[in-house]
This record gives C-alpha cells, sequence and structure tokens, in this order.
C-alpha cells in the first residue's frame, strides 16, 4: 500500500466506515443523474384507520392525568442488531397504544402532548397532541439513495406528515421542529415554567434532551425520575381494559396461533428424530407468525422432553424423540402489534403415556378450575390460588408432599410450588407480558373488570435431575396455557379452537398428520 493510499483510509472518519460496502460513485454527474426523472411520488386523500376512533379517548386519558404538563412519549430508536444492520423496528408499547401505529412505523418519532388553555385541548382535553417523525426525503435528495438507514431505496417510502395526520387524526411535524417544542418554557413551577413528564429509558436522545433541558432551568433531575415514573406507570395501568378494537386485534392474533399450532402438528413427523429438530418445529410456527402477521409476539418455546421443564427454553437446539412430549409455548404478534400467547403440550407419538396423561390431566384439571372462577370483581390472584390449590392436591394424592396438604399451602410451607415456580396468569396485549409497570394493588391485588385480557397457565415440571420424585415422573415437563378475556358475566376463552382435553388432542394430531 502507498503512503498516499495509507494516509487516506487513515483520515476517513470512523463513523463512516461502515458504508464502505456501498461502493457509492461520488461524481457530480452522478448525483445530477440520480436526482432526476423520477416520477412524482402518489399522493391524495387517505382513509381514516379504524383505531384513530380509539387512540383519541386513550391520550384523552393521558391528558386528564397530567394537566397543565407536558408529555413526551418516545416511540424509540432502530437497534442495532450487527454493525450496520438494525433489528425490524418495533416502537415502545405506550407509543404505540397511544398513537395506533403498529409494525415498523416510524422510529426515532415521537409523540408530545403540549398543555393548553381550557377549551383549547383535543377532543375537550387539556393538550393538542403533536407527532413528531421524520418525513421522507425527496428523490432529489442524497438522503434518497445514499442513507442506508433511512433513505427510500434502500428501505423504501414512509408515509408523509400530511398521510399520517389524515389516517390517525393527529397533528404531524417534522421531527426537526422537535427540540423547541420539547423545551420551550420548560422550567420549575413554581416559577411558571412548564413540567415536563417524559417516558424514559425509551429514546437515549430524547431523555438527554429533557434532562439538559431541566439542569439548565434548574429543575431537579432526582426528583423528576420520580414524576417520570409516574407516567411509565400510568401509561401501563392504561392498557389494563382492553377496548373493543383492542379485543379484536387479540381475536386475530389467537387466531393466527392457533394456525400455527396446526402447522406445527403437520411438521412434526419430519422434525422427529433429526437434529435440531426443536428448530424444526420453531420455524414452522415462525412463517405462520411472518405470513399472518408482523413477527413472533416473543422467542418460541420449543421445548420435547427434558427442555420442557426449563421454564424459558428458547435455545431450540435439541432433537425431539418418540415417545416425548413437546412443550410448544408461541404467539403471533399482529400488525398492530397484539400478541397472543398460547401454550400446548403436545405428545410427540400422537398418543400420551398413562404417567404422561396423569400429569397432563392434573394441569388441565388446574386450569379449569382457574377458569371456573373468572370473573369481574374478584382479585387477580385469586385465579392463581384456584390452579395451584388443584396441582397441590393432585401432587399430595400421588405421595410427592413431603409435609401435609394443609402445611404445604400454607404460606410458610408452598413445598408444592417446587414442581409449578411461575404464576398462573399475567395481564396479555401489546406486549406478551402487558401491563408490568402497573402498581400491585391494580395488578396482582387488582379486581378483575369487563375487557381485561390476561392468560391462564398453570404447569407441572419435573426435572431429570429432581431426586425428589420417582424416576417415572423425570423428564416431563406439561403446561397447558389459553388467554381469557374477561366478560360482563364471566370469562370467554379466546383460544378455545385449540384442544385442551387429551381425548381431544390426541384426535387433534391424528386428523392434521393424516390429512
Amino acid at each position: 500500500m502507498t503512503s498516499e493510499a495509507q494516509t487516506s483510509e487513515d483520515s476517513q472518519q470512523l463513523k463512516d466506515r461502515v458504508n464502505n460496502r456501498s461502493q457509492r460513485p461520488q461524481s457530480e454527474a452522478f448525483k445530477q443523474f440520480m436526482a432526476s426523472q423520477w416520477a412524482t411520488p402518489q399522493t391524495g386523500d387517505h382513509s381514516r384507520d379504524a383505531v384513530a376512533d380509539y387512540t383519541w379517548r386513550r391520550r384523552r386519558a393521558v391528558s386528564e392525568r397530567f394537566a397543565e404538563e407536558r408529555v413526551v412519549i418516545p416511540a424509540g430508536p432502530p437497534k442495532v442488531r450487527s454493525n450496520d444492520t438494525d433489528y425490524r423496528f418495533r416502537p415502545h408499547s405506550a407509543f404505540a397504544h397511544l398513537t395506533g401505529l403498529g409494525v415498523d412505523h416510524e422510529p426515532n418519532a415521537v409523540l408530545v402532548f403540549e398543555p393548553v388553555d381550557e377549551g383549547e385541548g383535543d377532543h375537550g382535553g387539556h393538550h393538542q397532541a403533536t407527532l413528531y417523525f421524520k418525513p421522507m426525503a425527496g428523490r432529489n435528495t442524497e438522503e434518497f439513495y445514499a442513507d442506508a438507514r433511512y433513505g427510500e431505496f434502500w428501505v423504501g417510502p414512509r408515509p408523509s406528515l400530511e398521510e399520517f395526520s389524515q389516517r390517525l387524526g393527529i397533528r404531524t411535524k417534522d421531527l426537526d421542529e422537535l427540540e423547541p417544542a420539547v423545551t420551550k418554557d420548560a422550567g420549575a413551577v413554581e416559577i411558571g415554567g412548564t413540567r415536563i413528564r417524559l417516558l424514559r429509558e425509551v429514546d437515549l436522545n430524547v431523555d438527554a434532551l429533557v434532562d439538559t433541558s431541566r439542569i439548565n432551568t434548574g429543575v431537579d433531575v432526582e426528583s423528576s425520575d420520580s414524576l417520570d415514573a409516574e407516567l411509565t406507570e400510568f401509561c401501563s395501568e392504561l392498557r389494563l381494559v382492553k377496548d373493543s378494537w383492542e379485543v379484536e386485534q387479540m381475536r386475530r392474533s389467537v387466531a393466527s396461533t392457533v394456525t400455527g399450532f396446526e402447522d406445527v402438528v403437520r411438521t412434526l413427523p419430519q422434525a422427529v428424530g433429526r437434529d435440531r429438530g426443536e428448530r424444526m418445529v420453531e420455524g414452522a410456527f415462525f412463517a405462520r407468525a411472518r405470513l399472518e402477521g408482523n413477527d413472533l409476539g416473543y422467542d418460541t418455546i420449543a421445548a420435547s422432553g427434558n427442555n420442557a421443564t426449563i421454564l424459558h427454553w428458547i435455545r431450540n437446539y435439541d432433537r425431539i424423540e418418540p415417545g416425548e412430549l413437546l412443550l410448544l409455548d408461541a404467539g403471533v404478534e399482529a400488525d398492530s402489534l397484539y400478541t397472543a400467547d398460547l401454550t400446548r403440550t403436545i405428545p410427540v407419538s400422537g398418543t400420551f403415556s398413562p404417567v404422561q396423561r396423569k400429569v397432563y390431566q392434573a394441569v388441565l384439571d388446574a386450569a379449569d378450575a382457574a377458569f371456573s372462577v373468572v370473573k369481574p370483581g374478584i382479585m387477580f390472584r385469586e385465579i392463581h390460588q384456584a390452579a395451584v390449590t388443584v396441582l397441590a392436591e393432585r401432587l399430595n394424592d400421588w405421595g410427592l408432599l413431603p409435609v401435609s396438604l394443609q402445611e404445604a399451602l400454607s404460606p410458610q410451607g408452598q413445598h408444592h410450588r417446587r414442581w409449578m415456580p411461575h404464576g398462573t396468569s399475567h395481564h396479555l396485549g401489546l406486549d406478551v407480558h402487558d401491563c408490568a409497570q402497573a402498581k400491585r394493588e391494580l395488578y396482582l391485588d387488582g379486581i378483575l373488570e369487563p375487557g381485561m385480557v390476561f392468560t391462564i397457565e398453570p404447569g407441572l415440571y419435573f426435572k431429570n435431575e429432581d431426586l425428589a420424585v420417582p424416576e417415572e415422573y423425570r423428564g416431563i415437563g406439561v403446561r397447558i396455557e389459553d388467554d381469557v378475556l374477561v366478560t360482563e358475566s364471566g370469562a370467554e376463552n379466546l383460544s378455545a379452537e385449540l384442544p385442551r382435553d387429551p381425548d381431544d388432542v390426541e384426535a387433534w394430531i391424528a386428523a392434521l398428520q393424516q390429512g
């Protein structure tokens, strides 16, 4: 290498070197030609998205809770997967909930609630909400062909400000206008400033912008953190009860997930006895998730044999052997980002052995006991108690408890939880573990209301290395998980189309594999 070439390479900025693979010409002739002779992008009226009739009510709830404060909700930036390639973008769930934007819209976008005088707010609220995002650059700009992260030539077209405004029923502005919108008149309330509430740890650049503004205006940063935490908490609690649009999204996700489970059962004979057979199962479900939805709602658990006793087994690299059980825990995430979360335990050879059936029936009975108590007005924690009581009784009947049933069920005992250490239910929606930042008194100690959606998922897990149980139980892991909607009178099993009874499961497998 010549010294001149070495100097040229050394002078290249580090941040620019990821683009070395592009080998893009830099001549003025190329730039002028690239900026010419492109069809004019289509414009016109865009129909209003159905979700817009619901998101304004969600924003109104935020406005009521934080009147006279500026509320900042970032979508989040793209996340690097490897060097110069990103993961498919997914916005923060609170942003998606309040805007209605799913799929891969819009990295770096920020929703800002600006406090206004009484009577001037959106839909009678205390704020005017504006969505700030980066609109598509013109085809006569270098970004069009030179920016691998945002350029239309690389990643495709993006909606215009006008399109999103019409579709979502919300004001839109260029992201370049975000900084003054967030920081203007900011400061301590006692001296006439506007307090900022920020959904933190979503976009570090927005965190820095708000924190710098607070420091520059004498606002105590530490106390502001607790105020921001209240916003995070509220946005999580706002999703505890789903509206009718959200319930419909859940139904769609569940329906696609049921189809994905059917795909797996059809694939299973080809996966048995093969290296990485669990990966074949995982792949079959993933294909359905991408075909009918946006993605997986979470990493699929395709656990065969003893792996089924590992609660979050997502490596999925083992063989599937005849006679084993396959625990499949998977969910399709819809384009709206709402996800299902279902589990079935499938006999690989088509029928349960006697001991497998005995364990499976105990788990099914526990699930049925949990279903039977679900209705408006009970505490969320009562669902779990109903399920684990049945499991404790069965473990006692089998002689596995080292103490009496009464002692095991006491708060000081809990010996039965060795074989089911997780909870029976969690809320479900935009996140597979939705509403996770909600206060305890609204979650575990919360009272069920119509519109709540959650799982019921008891299980029993007897590990190969567990010397506290007879050998016949070892290596058996069973979980049955359904998605449940609280109704005015009780509960609806959204996943009822997926067989649960052991006889029905065996018949289901036979029909799918023979068909």
